[in-house]
């Protein structure tokens, strides 16, 4: 949108002095000099206007969440800076989508997005596996977003207590299971573990878990609401363990053409996600607008969950987002230390890139 201007005519007026004889031509000169400065007097007719420059066109991206609508805190982020016109105060249109197939990060990488979001071990196996060319420029989840659970009526309450149960994973087991199960001083045939898929978690009730995989920002609530019972959690960073969650992702192409859009990008997501912490009841209303499927209290423990989450780590030295090259590095060691990276990354640096975050917070 451009702005517009009104203009106002402003006038000079001197007061005439009676000078000597001597001093006329002078006085003369110094009157025309005057007279010239303010645009001949009075009914002088005014000069042209100089025209303002006209104010940057809008640019238009695609932010592309990577899962259904939801209180996730980087796609809240996006909602509120949608809805409080933040994304406008910095002249960007911003088209919201979410991921109904397909992987967000190829997605992104094709041009069909220009920001999306994603798991940090997720984007270092992609780089690593598939050379997939994606870059984080902010980090959100400063921990992971896996995590086990068990009945607290079971009385498995730590780690050590493990020992002899079945352990659930997805599909894959991840590598916070191998290291918790180390840190507990458990081999790893002290316990049976099972790929039980996404099988729901009344596999707890019926006995055939022990200790069910969630992700933490929103299963254990979902857990207490459907089955009525309390659980215990476990979180890998709680043991130790490095753990990174959910970034800002883009192109390394896109980055390198569009380094100020993304610093406005973010200037109004991490603006959105700091009124959210602030006003988290009137965050909530604004991701029901987009998500009025889901029930509000379970989106409120979710936006509670995540936003606790983003505060630690790096983020008290550097605000929500910030990221340092020893986390990621931390994550990549961690990544093949466990087998869950299958190739090498040559430069983790290239994994992340923290100068549009910089310029977003005026740190140039």
């Amino acid at each position: 949108m451009r702005p517009s201007f009104s203009w106002s005519a402003v006038s000079c007026r001197g007061t005439m002095r009676i000078f000597p004889r001597r001093g006329a031509a002078l006085a003369l000169a110094m009157y025309a000099l005057l007279a010239a400065s303010c645009g001949g007097g009075d009914d002088a007719a005014p000069g042209p206007a100089t025209a303002m420059p006209p104010a940057p066109e809008p640019t238009s991206l695609t932010f592309l969440a990577a899962f259904r609508p939801q209180a996730n805190l980087p796609f809240v982020g996006v909602y509120v800076a949608q809805e409080k016109g933040y994304f406008a105060e910095e002249r960007l249109i911003v088209n919201i989508q979410h991921l109904t197939s397909g992987s967000a990060l190829t997605l992104t990488v094709q041009g069909r997005a220009q920001v999306t979001t994603a798991d940090a071990p997720t984007l270092l196996q992609r780089r690593a596996e598939a050379k997939l060319p994606v870059v984080a420029i902010a980090l959100i989840g400063q921990e992971g977003q896996q995590g086990w659970i068990s009945l607290r009526e079971s009385g498995i309450a730590r780690p050590q207590d493990w020992a002899g149960k079945r352990i659930g994973y997805r599909n894959t087991a991840p590598p916070e299971l191998a290291a918790i199960l180390e840190i507990a001083g458990l081999k790893a045939d002290a316990v049976k573990t099972t790929n039980i898929g996404f099988q729901p978690p009344q596999l707890l009730i019926e006995g055939l878990v022990d200790v069910y995989p969630v992700f933490l920002s929103n299963e254990p609530d979902i857990v207490r609401r459907t089955l009525g019972k309390e659980v215990n959690v476990f979180k890998a960073s709680d043991y130790g363990v490095p753990t990174l969650g959910l970034t800002y992702a883009t192109s390394e192409e896109y980055l390198r053409d569009h380094p100020d859009v993304l610093a406005r990008f973010l200037r109004a997501a991490l603006r959105g996600i700091e009124y959210a912490k602030a006003r988290p009841d009137e965050a909530v209303d604004i991701v029901m607008k987009y998500a009025p499927q889901e029930e509000r209290a379970h989106q409120r423990y979710m936006l509670d969950t995540e936003l606790a989450a983003a505060g630690i780590g790096a983020a008290p030295d550097g605000g929500i987002g910030w990221m340092t090259r020893e986390q990621w590095r931390a994550l990549y060691d961690t990544l093949l230390k466990y087998g869950a990276l299958n190739s090498n990354i040559d430069d983790i640096g290239s994994a992340f890139d923290a100068g549009p975050l910089r310029r977003a917070r005026g740190r140039n």
